[in-house]
């Protein structure tokens, strides 16, 4: 970015780049230590998970209030007020990331009593792998500005997709084998629709991202292959 006349300028701008990348490195750490609480039933890692989203929130509040603040006294326009309004936008992305990883340290602590066999969560754990990547890439592009990698980000949701869907149809087999599996997997079956939610603002990030960079939107019809969420009927000959 340019740099202006007024140097306090910049700093608030420089300011908002660094708010985002410090929540962003939260949110991160929740997604990883939330999954890690729960193939392990690591109780007090979860509820750590779930004491930092007040961080969260909270860096959320100072990012709307900053950007809000700057609009009203800078009155900026073009690419520095596509910033302010990336901000707000990534922001409030990355608060809804967190409260997903939350939901899922809320789940490790309800089912931490439940033994169950590592194969259960191994599909869940890798599903968190994939998130915690597209995460990690589209902040990077964010503090790189880097349309590119935030488009690789933007079409990579559907990996997510398609292993949800898988994961999906495994628990239900493991429920199915053995009704005592039904309780355990119920909670998998929860904590996998929140890592597809963060896949989805992800691909939220990358197209403010877009947005930032070329003052453009991206198509509004992004890569999807969730079908747990409906039913596909067949139509009468």
């Amino acid at each position: 970015m340019a740099e202006h006349i007024v140097s306090s300028y910049d700093a608030e701008l420089q300011n908002l780049h660094r708010a985002i990348s410090e929540m962003g490195g939260l949110a991160e750490q929740m997604l990883s230590d939330a999954t890690t609480a729960l193939v392990k039933a690591d109780t007090p890692l979860a509820r750590k998970v779930i004491a930092t989203d007040k961080q969260i929130d909270a860096l959320q509040s100072q990012i709307d209030e900053r950007a809000i603040l700057m609009i009203a006294r800078r009155q900026p326009i073009a690419i520095d007020l596509r910033t302010a309004i990336a901000a707000i936008r990534i922001s409030n992305d990355i608060e809804r990331v967190g409260d997903l990883a939350k939901n899922i340290a809320k789940r490790g602590v309800a089912i931490s009593g439940q033994f169950q066999e590592k194969k259960i969560v191994v599909g869940l754990e890798h599903m968190s792998d994939l998130a915690q990547n597209q995460l990690k890439d589209v902040l990077d592009a964010y503090s790189q500005l880097d349309v590119t990698a935030a488009i690789a980000v933007w079409r990579k949701d559907s990996e997510i997709d398609a292993l949800h869907n898988s994961l999906f149809r495994e628990l239900l087999t493991y429920m199915m084998e053995d009704p005592r599996n039904i309780s355990f997997c119920a909670h998998l079956l929860f904590c996998a629709k929140n890592i597809e939610r963060i896949g989805d603002h992800c691909t939220n990030i990358a197209e403010t991202i877009h947005y930032l960079v070329t003052g453009e939107n991206m198509p509004p019809e992004r890569p999807k292959d969730d079908g747990t969420n409906y039913a596909k009927l067949n139509e009468a000959p």
